[in-house]
């Protein structure tokens, strides 16, 4: 089956009376984890963005903190696996993606950079997690293009501390 274009999934929701709607979010939840989580996102955490954003700034130490515990995803000399840092940055990615909102985007990713550069983790001659490292600050750059000016300073500031903590 090939799937709808938006627009026309957009009328025949708007034909849908609220039970019907109702049977049709539910149904849709249970397809798929991503569709539950964006629900959980939209239902009950997107009128707090500050707090969705602190809590993935939570999630990430968590994160690290279970690396710098139980040594898994950390070999003998400090480095991080690049698989464990993908994952962390794909939960990350898909995090933000529900949430579209530039500071969030912002404030969760200078977290994570901060995280690597405070957990004094080296990338050593792992070109791929340095490129992933390199490729959040690409990311951090364009979405201070995108948040108002006031704002692009105070961004710019946190992103010039990252960028130099972490090639001291």
């Amino acid at each position: 089956m090939k799937a709808a274009k938006i627009s026309e999934l957009k009328k025949e929701l708007a034909k849908l009376d609220h039970d019907e709607l109702f049977d049709v979010c539910v149904r849709l939840a249970k397809f798929k984890v991503e569709s539950k989580e964006l629900l959980t996102y939209l239902l009950m955490k997107s009128d707090n963005e500050i707090g969705y954003a602190d809590e993935l700034c939570d999630e990430i130490d968590a994160s690290f903190n279970a690396l710098s515990v139980s040594g898994a995803g950390v070999n003998a000399s400090g480095r991080i696996h690049k698989k464990t840092l993908r994952k962390i940055v794909r939960w990350m990615d898909k995090s933000l993606r529900f949430s579209g909102d530039k500071e969030t985007e912002l404030q969760v990713r200078i977290h994570f950079c901060r995280q690597i550069n405070e957990k004094r983790i080296r990338f050593g001659g792992c070109r791929v997690s340095a490129n992933l490292y390199a490729t959040q600050l690409k990311k951090i750059d364009k979405a201070i293009e995108k948040v108002h000016p006031d704002l692009q300073y105070d961004y710019n500031q946190q992103l010039s501390s990252v960028t130099t903590a972490a090639y001291r």
